[in-house]
């Protein structure tokens, strides 16, 4: 068994088995793992917001889906992985909070999730399992050898997608 590679909010990084990579509190973000199948190079993205266009500071890439999906498949791709086989898992998106209204604000964890499987869609990247929505929170593990993504809820059993 190799390390525990950790990703943070609004942060990503790349895995080489037989690591694995983990992040924790994903309430509305979004975590998204994407690997090569054949050669077990992958990384995981943990992403906050939907669209960097949207924010004037927006230097911080993996804060958004649409800049932080673009990354972690270039520092995968950098690693050996063929962009070609590319596969994704994502996790999250929750509802954490009781409001009601339809607007923006309310929305972000389904507004994240949206965005995420439009970028991976527009990449042709298919996602291969999802766990989204609800209303709590996820910690997952991702085994990129494997392409297990484990997900961790309080109150929940433990589940691999």
């Amino acid at each position: 068994m190799g390390d525990m590679i950790k990703v943070g909010m609004a942060d990503l990084n790349i895995c080489i088995p037989p690591d694995l990579i983990t992040t924790l509190g994903l309430g509305s973000c979004v975590g998204i793992a994407i690997r090569d199948p054949q050669n077990g190079i992958g990384g995981l993205a943990h992403i906050m917001l939907p669209d960097s266009k949207a924010i004037r500071n927006n230097s911080n890439i993996p804060k958004f889906a649409d800049t932080g999906i673009e990354d972690l498949v270039k520092r995968i791709v950098a690693k050996g992985a063929n962009r070609s086989r590319l596969v994704s898992k994502i996790a999250g998106g929750a509802q954490m909070f009781n409001m009601q209204g339809n607007a923006d604000m309310v929305r972000i964890g389904d507004r994240n999730v949206e965005a995420s499987k439009k970028k991976l869609n527009e990449m042709r990247i298919p996602i291969l399992a999802q766990d989204c929505g609800l209303n709590y929170g996820r910690t997952v593990i991702f085994n990129p050898a494997t392409g297990d993504f484990t997900i961790r809820a309080v109150g929940k059993p433990e589940k691999v997608i």
